[in-house]
């Protein structure tokens, strides 16, 4: 397909299938009339691989069956929301077959996002750690809040999730403390303070902290304070379902498909970088 040329009928193959970001990504995707489910991927020894994957989400017979592998192309995009190593693999394969792909994959160490980098130079690729429409104007909105308030206000983060989430603190939340230490001039891997305890002495005036919340079946809640003498100004996103993030998914991987090989973000797919001038995601 030529750069330019937009794409119709697109076939996407999900990786974590039954998984339950999967399971919605293919809810959604069956609601929408210009995608349609090409492939369905699980881990090798996934009890349901071999039956229709519609039935093991709940969503009855749809005619595609779970398999346990990535094989065979003929598909358009990947979105997978896994793991960092089931995403690189999903990459590769998408670098070797020509797709596009979406990764929602977070916790990703600083060498597996260096190798996202160089494979995403021959491939379309979408990653993001959060694929929510409104988690991504938040990102927008805390970056003018940041740079109207300057150094005078104080910053915390606080994000909670549900008590199976692996990764700490979320990678939406690394994003909202990279993202509000640029627009204040600071360095985030040097300010960023990661809970605290016992005789830690006062709160530094560059220091952004960074709270985090585990529980129950908290799907995901992030809540950017600035506080200052006086007053305080909270931002808060919460996601009542993961149905905004897998509308998101389905929504980058329309708009990845018809964009040239390379790196990009949410704010990219929903024209929000170009106006605001932001960086990408990945430094």
């Amino acid at each position: 397909m030529k750069t330019g040329e937009k794409k119709e009928g697109i076939r996407a193959i999900v990786v974590g299938a039954a998984g339950k970001m999967g399971g919605r990504i293919i809810h959604v995707i069956k609601e929408t009339p210009s995608i349609e489910l090409y492939r369905a991927i699980e881990r090798a020894d996934h009890p349901s691989i071999g039956k229709d994957v519609g039935e093991a989400i709940g969503l009855g017979r749809i005619g595609v069956i779970l398999e346990g592998e990535l094989k065979q192309a003929g598909a358009d995009v990947i979105i997978n929301f896994t793991n960092p190593q089931s995403s690189l693999e999903s990459l590769q394969f998408a670098k070797e077959n020509g797709l596009a792909i979406v990764i929602g994959t977070t916790g990703l160490s600083p060498e597996q996002l260096n190798r996202v980098k160089e494979l995403s130079k021959s491939v379309p690729c979408v990653l993001s750690p959060n694929m929510s429409v409104g988690v991504n104007v938040m990102f927008r909105i805390v970056q003018e809040i940041a740079q109207v308030l300057g150094s005078g206000y104080d910053v915390e983060i606080v994000e909670a999730h549900h008590r199976l989430k692996k990764d700490s603190p979320s990678g939406t939340a690394v994003r909202l403390g990279e993202l509000i230490a640029k627009a204040m001039g600071r360095d985030f891997d040097r300010v960023g303070v990661y809970g605290r305890k016992g005789m830690v002495g006062e709160r530094t005036k560059e220091e952004i902290g960074m709270q985090v919340i585990r529980a129950g079946d908290i799907v995901g809640e992030h809540t950017v304070l600035f506080g200052g003498m006086g007053e305080r100004l909270e931002v808060t996103h919460r996601a009542h379902s993961r149905d905004n993030f897998a509308r998101g998914a389905v929504r980058a991987a329309l708009w990845v498909v018809n964009q040239p090989t390379g790196l990009y973000d949410m704010q990219d797919v929903l024209g929000l970088k170009i106006a605001n001038n932001q960086a990408p995601i990945i430094k």
